[in-house]
């Protein structure tokens, strides 16, 4: 059984994601997008995944959050879709070197790459990219 989480997700946001000032798509002048890694997302079978699984596609932009409050690993950073809905965390493993280029004020995002139900777990594959400005 899953938990839902939802979070605002602020326009701007979305808008430096996609490379743009605003919703219109325009181009940032002299931005680049850094691939940093590739992982799965941690978590996903604590979430309500059957509700919104059939909505990702294959290319969407994911929200990275950093939660430093978190009880489990201060170095956390949770993963949400443009919805808002909380899909899981960056794996632990690989949160550290992220975490800190967050703390530092770098903008990163993911992108989804792929998903595959495997039993009642819904595996969640993402790229993490660095926006330089």
């Amino acid at each position: 059984m899953g938990i839902t989480e939802l979070t605002i997700i602020d326009d701007v946001k979305k808008a430096l994601m996609r490379g743009a000032f605003d919703g219109q798509g325009l181009p940032m002048p002299f931005t680049k997008e850094i691939f940093l890694i590739a992982c799965h997302v941690a978590g996903t079978s604590y979430r309500d995944a059957k509700m919104f699984e059939p909505e990702l596609r294959i290319g969407d932009f994911l929200v990275l959050k950093r939660e430093p409050k978190n009880p489990h690993d201060p170095l956390a950073i949770a993963i949400f879709d443009e919805k808002g809905r909380k899909l899981g965390y960056v794996p632990q493993a690989k949160n550290e070197v992220l975490a800190r280029l967050m703390d530092n004020g770098k903008f990163l995002f993911g992108k989804l790459v792929s998903k595959e139900w495997i039993d009642d777990w819904l595996k969640i594959d993402i790229r993490i990219f660095m926006r330089v400005f």
